[in-house]
């Protein structure tokens, strides 16, 4: 059978599945529809946060941004782990406890404030909106390789399965279709990495294959892969491009981030009782590692396959690479997609890919007749075509789209009902219009995820930057905006609604208009010399770590010079800190 046609049947069975569990466990209330009947097993509930959490950021753009960034790549790695500890220790449990259906309830009931409650809204469109535009584009990559359709085609076919899943089933259906979804992409990522990692080094385990030896020689692989990018003019893979303050601005802004999240944190309203929420974050956290192990060997052994498929020869001699009419299979279809491009800049009909941006290279390169870089890959289709490159059977192949397309739908989906609670619960029900019935409520609910689905089409057609680069943007905005009036919401009395207000707004406007500012189509000479440029030596995706000390200061600030919070607010504060049935007289103090 032709990939083709396997991609077709194993895509097409994958989203039976998806919308059968959907119908199967439908919203029949506003309790179904937001918090799944606040009644999932922890253990489903971790795996289904972790299908929520592993976007298509985490199953097609992780290992190829560690496939070309090496060392530096590791900061998505640690960031992007590390916020479930903070999730665990800092939020998760006490939000159960509170009860409620969304972040900006919480916050305007915290803050006391319908204005409160807006503002949140307004960080969480921005937030998710950010990040849902990532999945959305990782969506109409995995159709337009392998279903061989244009991207918008493809967008609207994914845009149609999460409709009928997530404006029927609501977190309901969400819910029990992501556990569905981690079961398919987990297998998609981990066969095809067995399969590569046997290949390479001999040892099935991708984990142990990234430190062994290659398979037949005395070399280890990851000092083969820094000879051959070396001999490129690229950085050695073992060796970090990014300064000592931007890894750590990064990694925390992540971290910070993913404790930000709304359509994670909205997980462990879920559950039945406070303890399975810490309990869900647990085995999220188990679940999760499953993949984020096996990334760093994934992303090595694309890259290490890529550079032996196009550099056959000796390195630095004209005649060594690859004449551009014996490219292989993989590499045609790839370029029909617009993914991959050549461009023969000296016209020799062969393939040169080397950095050109190394001053002493391009010398060395000039001295061969090459004229730059002929190549361009996209960092996103490493994953999706390395079992190609790699030359595995065609069923692998189609699971491995199968997975891509779980992974970006699975995230999808919880977006999009957190921007739906966020209009018909917080804005319609919390303000305008506070009379409205449960069975209007929810109708309202499903309008305003199909309006969210159209607008995240749009984003997925038109999408700012390559997947995991736009989600780091999202976590920055959510460490800047929502983390720090949810922390401090829970640990101090003293921060009223003018100084969470004023803070939520400077984190989001001062990180938003920064990432404008080095990524936007404005401002052309502030990149011309994009680092020399940086506030701090921070990048975009970092600064979110600057907006929430700004956050946390100006939020602070503003509540030692206004009225402190109503008694009842801080007796809120107290109660949600403690575990039912100890005793208060200590903290009534």
């Amino acid at each position: 059978m032709d990939l083709k046609t396997l991609t077709f049947l194993t895509v097409g069975f994958s989203f039976a599945l998806y919308i059968g569990i959907a119908f199967a466990s439908r919203a029949r209330s506003t309790g179904d529809f937001y918090v799944a009947g606040a009644g999932v097993h922890p253990v489903a509930n971790g795996m289904a946060t972790a299908a929520d959490w592993m976007s298509a950021a985490s199953f097609i753009s992780m290992a190829g941004l560690i496939a070309f960034l090496g060392y530096g790549g590791s900061v998505y790695l640690m960031g992007w782990t590390g916020g479930y500890v903070l999730l665990a220790l800092l939020l998760a449990p006490y939000l159960r406890k509170y009860g409620r259906f969304t972040v900006p309830e919480f916050i305007g009931e915290r803050y006391y404030s319908n204005a409160a409650r807006t503002v949140a809204v307004i960080c969480l469109i921005f937030v998710s909106f950010t990040y849902v535009a990532g999945q959305m584009r990782g969506v109409g990559i995995v159709f337009s390789r392998f279903l061989e359709v244009p991207i918008h085609v493809g967008l609207v076919i994914g845009m149609g399965v999460v409709f009928i899943y997530a404006v029927l089933g609501g977190m309901k259906g969400i819910t029990y279709t992501q556990v569905a979804q981690y079961c398919v992409l987990i297998f998609a990522y981990t066969v095809p990495a067995v399969f590569i990692a046997l290949q390479i080094s001999g040892n099935p385990v991708p984990q142990l294959g990234l430190g062994s030896q290659i398979a037949g020689e005395s070399a280890f692989l990851l000092d083969r892969l820094d000879a051959i990018v070396t001999d490129l003019g690229f950085r050695a893979y073992t060796e970090g491009d990014k300064s000592t303050i931007d890894m750590f601005a990064i990694t925390l802004a992540l971290m910070v981030g993913t404790a930000g999240l709304p359509h994670v944190i909205v997980r462990f309203f879920t559950v039945p009782r406070v303890a399975d929420a810490r309990r869900s974050a647990g085995w999220a956290l188990l679940f999760i590692a499953v993949l984020y192990t096996t990334a760093p060997a994934v992303g090595a052994m694309a890259r290490y396959n890529l550079l032996n498929t196009l550099q056959p020869g000796t390195v630095g001699a004209a005649d060594g690479n690859l004449a551009y009419a014996d490219r292989p299979r993989w590499f045609r279809t790839w370029e029909e997609t617009g993914l991959l491009r050549f461009e023969d800049r000296n016209h020799d009909g062969r393939i040169q890919y080397y950095d050109d941006r190394n001053e002493s290279f391009r010398a060395r390169a000039e001295s061969y007749g090459w004229r730059g870089n002929e190549l361009h890959v996209d960092q996103d289709i490493m994953v999706l075509a390395n079992p190609e490159i790699a030359g595995l059977p065609t069923w692998v192949i189609a699971l491995v789209a199968a997975g891509g397309i779980a992974a970006a739908l699975s995230t999808a989906a919880g977006l999009l009902l957190v921007i739906s609670a966020a209009f018909s619960h917080d804005l319609l029900k919390g303000i305008i219009a506070p009379g409205i019935s449960d069975r209007e409520e929810l109708m309202a609910g499903r309008i305003a995820a199909a309006f969210a689905i159209l607008m995240a089409g749009y984003l997925g057609w038109n999408p700012p930057g390559f997947v995991a680069q736009v989600v780091a943007f999202a976590f920055g905005l959510a460490a800047a905006s929502l983390f720090p009036a949810i922390l401090m919401g829970i640990f101090s009395q003293r921060v009223n609604k003018q100084g969470a207000i004023a803070g939520m707004l400077t984190g989001l406007s001062f990180t938003f208009g920064y990432i404008i500012v080095y990524k936007g189509v404005f401002f052309a000479p502030l990149r011309e010399n994009i680092a020399a440029n940086w506030l701090f030596g921070i990048s975009p995706e970092g600064i979110g770590v600057v907006g929430m000390l700004l956050n946390f200061a100006v939020a602070i600030a503003v509540s030692a010079a206004t009225d402190p919070p109503p008694a009842q607010v801080r007796a809120l504060v107290r109660e949600i800190r403690y575990p039912r049935g100890a005793p208060r007289a200590a903290e009534e103090h």
